[in-house]
């Protein structure tokens, strides 16, 4: 583990130390001067210099000592890295929690594997949950040496086509029991509204983006695609956003993503810390035309060329909206597997070590101290006070 420090800015307010070393160098004199007509005939002697001294030095280090610990709660710290020998317990819906609890290790903590992931002793979820995605969270989530068990019933259903790729080999334990039937999916779903959000030098590519999601709108249940700047804020609940800029996405935009949209990027986009990119169109010479991937709950697809008709003639093609319809689609409804043949593989990037915030236990100390230091600066035993 190791400590870090989110706003060392606020160590500036160390210079606040400075006010208890004066306030008690500056310590007030108790006794007052009278004059005595007798004496003023007498010649004045000259005063003593005194050394500067400290006095009530224990209410002056509690006060150093508070506004030291205030100053560091400012500078926000942070431990990075929890102690990973905790055994972790996933059960999917459908197996019997107790049966699961006897296979963990002693002291495991127990989650359902459904969103949120519930403790175990809450009642079992109601319907199908998406097992893979919340497999990937999960292991996301967790410390890097932390030990995970998996339950779940012979027939898994809720899965990827694929078998998810996790940061840690995982004990993969199938027992009796039946995973809930997923709702059926509507007959007939509405294309998703595309909001366009585009900068100057994109113009062209936008208008391509817009007679696409025009041809969506011809059905009775679809809309009209929402096309602006990018000064204009997104709207709430927006499923698919096409984010036409250069460089780095801003945060709200990736908040978006992670939340469950479908982005859709130039070539000009920057995806770093989105994840690895896979092909999803090609040209007729087979080279990429679409790569994409996904973070967290949502997916970002982005154009390896310019959006210009030169450099990508499918902008042209009668089928372009329909295939562009196709890649911001939501995924086909999860598929049923064998338990035993959905193995989670192991070779995924670990998640980032978890922060904790100790906050808290300053804000805890520095309250132990204000009570101390006030115990001191009010006590019966005092003469003065600094």
């Amino acid at each position: 583990m190791s400590a870090a420090l989110l706003a060392p800015l606020g160590l500036a307010a160390l210079s606040a130390l400075l006010l208890p070393l004066l306030i008690h160098l500056a310590r007030r004199d108790t006794q007052r001067p009278i004059d005595f007509a007798a004496l003023r005939w007498l010649e004045p002697r000259p005063k003593p210099q005194r050394r500067p001294r400290l006095d009530e030095r224990a209410l002056l280090a509690a006060r150093l000592v508070l506004l030291a610990v205030l100053a560091l709660v400012l500078a926000r710290p942070v431990l990075w890295g929890e102690s990973g020998a905790q055994a972790w317990l996933a059960v999917a819906p459908g197996v019997d929690p107790a049966a699961a609890r006897a296979l963990a290790p002693k002291g495991a903590r127990a989650r359902w594997l459904a969103p949120g992931l519930p403790d175990l002793g809450r009642p079992a979820p109601i319907g199908a949950a998406p097992i893979s995605s919340l497999l990937r969270e999960l292991d996301a989530g967790l410390p890097r040496g932390a030990t995970l068990t998996v339950a779940v019933p012979a027939v898994l259903q809720g899965v990827d086509a694929e078998r998810p790729r996790l940061s840690r080999a995982v004990d993969w334990r199938v027992l009796p029991g039946a995973t809930p039937a997923p709702a059926k999916p509507a007959a007939h779903a509405a294309p998703p509204t595309l909001v366009i959000r585009s900068a100057s030098d994109f113009a062209a590519g936008a208008r391509y983006l817009r007679a696409a999601a025009a041809a969506w709108a011809r059905s009775p249940a679809a809309s009209a695609p929402d096309a602006g700047p990018l000064s204009e804020p997104l709207p709430e609940g927006v499923r698919a956003i096409a984010w036409l800029a250069p460089g780095p996405i801003p945060a709200a935009v990736r908040d978006r993503l992670a939340q469950g949209a479908v982005l859709l990027l130039p070539a000009e986009a920057s995806i770093d810390g989105l994840g690895a990119a896979t092909p999803l169109w090609r040209d007729g010479q087979g080279l990429s035309l679409v790569e994409g991937g996904g973070l967290r709950r949502g997916r970002w697809r982005r154009f390896t060329r310019p959006l210009d008709s030169e450099t990508t003639p499918e902008l042209l093609q009668p089928d372009f909206p329909t295939r562009l319809a196709a890649l911001m689609a939501d995924p086909p409804p999860p598929a049923r597997v064998e338990a035993r043949d959905h193995h989670p593989l192991v070779g995924a990037r670990a998640g980032a070590p978890a922060a904790r915030d100790l906050t808290p236990v300053l804000a805890l100390v520095a309250a132990a101290l204000f009570a101390l230091e006030r115990w001191l600066a009010t006590r019966r035993q005092r003469n003065r006070t600094p």
